[in-house]
């Protein structure tokens, strides 16, 4: 029998702890995407420092406790690379030894020229940008021509979006299924994106039919292992495009964070056991990437003020963590090569277990396999007896 019956597993996206030794080799030295924030803005976070957050690490304006709720640490990306792939790759056991390629300067012509024949249309863009404003700049161009606006950003990624009157999203999701077809070695994106859109020139909305084309993980990592074990896996928001449905069971899209978490509790009521496996997307994608401070700074307060409403069981385990960072406070809009934040907790957690710094991300689910019983992943070292009370 498990140790613990289910396990709720939020990837706060992009909620970085500080960075890493090697953050400069990225660009990324001094950033902090919780402390900055913390810096700027008075932030009131008063259920995640109770189960230890702030015993992590001081943040400024959050009071020190000095008997966590739960079990604390941080986590390493041991990977080269800072995208979402990456890290939650590593959560499930996968280092990789190179990371995915990126194109700050946009694709290079022999990629946009086999891309433009097979799918039939020339394309607009083809730079990095932030999708919301790309689609504001090329929009109105893109309903005058048909042509899809290509675009790419701090993520290994191949985004296309499109006008949903003027490309219908079963032709966007095909032309995105061309590309991944098509980006191979040295070229392999970590994932290609369907971005569609609606509305009126100086009105454009993203839809909530995005739709994630993803490399496939190499086999044996958590899910893989999960599904053999027999044990239900129950995935919400971009989880199951990261790992292309592998292993799980059950799995439901979110518009935004709130909608995250709602399913969230939904799932909770639905699936007694097994593994939640949550991604928390709007940290990175509405305000780490548009360097709102105050927007993330309110996103992390919205996300406090909902734990307590989470239905815990007896024998549940919560595991708050991150897959990088994206500081906002920074004049870049990348992501940023930090720790992750660990907060275990639950009814059989031994309180104030300090888990130290994490070797790897890869630590979280190879407790989680050992959780389950299932077979050890290809990397991490599982703190399972560490975090047991007895």
């Amino acid at each position: 029998m498990p140790r613990f019956g289910r396990v709720i597993w939020i990837v706060l996206d992009s909620v970085g702890i500080g960075a890493m030794p090697d953050a400069a080799d990225y660009g990324d030295e001094g950033c902090d995407t919780l402390g900055n924030i913390c810096n700027r803005r008075k932030v009131e976070l008063p259920n995640l420092s109770r189960l230890g957050l702030t015993t992590i690490k001081p943040l400024a304006g959050l009071p020190g406790v000095d008997h966590p709720a739960g079990a604390y640490g941080k986590c390493c990306l041991a990977s080269p690379g800072k995208d979402t792939t990456t890290g939650h790759w590593e959560m499930t056991g996968v280092i990789l030894e190179k990371p995915f390629p990126l194109y700050p300067h946009g694709f290079p012509p022999e990629i946009v020229a086999e891309f433009e024949g097979k799918i039939g249309r020339k394309i607009l863009g083809n730079k990095a940008a932030s999708g919301t404003e790309i689609i504001n700049e090329l929009g109105e161009e893109h309903m005058r021509t048909g042509s899809p606006i290509v675009y790419t950003s701090a993520d290994s990624v191949f985004q296309i979006a499109a006008h949903i009157d003027v490309i219908p999203l079963p032709e966007l999701y095909r032309i995105c299924e061309i590309a991944r077809d098509m980006l191979h070695s040295p070229n392999e994106v970590g994932r290609v994106i369907a971005r569609p859109f609606e509305g009126q020139p100086g009105h454009f909305k993203r839809t909530a039919d995005r739709h994630d084309y993803a490399v496939p993980p190499p086999p044996g990592m958590l899910l893989d292992q999960l599904a053999a074990h027999h044990v239900a896996v129950y995935a919400i928001g971009k989880i199951s495009d990261i790992f292309l449905g592998r292993g799980i069971t059950h799995s439901v899209k979110t518009k935004n964070n709130d909608d995250g978490m709602e399913k969230t509790m939904e799932a909770m009521r639905e699936q007694p056991t097994g593994l939640i496996f949550v991604n928390l997307v709007d940290f990175d994608q509405q305000y780490g990437h548009r360097n709102d401070v105050d927007g993330y700074a309110r996103a992390l307060e919205a996300t406090d003020r909902w734990l307590p409403n989470l239905d815990l069981q007896p024998n549940d385990l919560l595991i708050i963590t991150a897959d990088h960072g994206c500081d906002p406070t920074t004049p870049s809009t990348d992501h940023s090569r930090e720790y992750t934040p660990l907060l275990v907790y639950g009814n059989q957690v031994t309180a104030g277990c300090n888990l130290g710094t994490r070797k790897s991300l890869a630590d979280i689910g190879q407790t989680v396999a050992e959780n389950f019983g299932a077979a050890a992943l290809p990397a991490g070292t599982s703190f399972l007896h560490d975090i047991q009370k007895g």
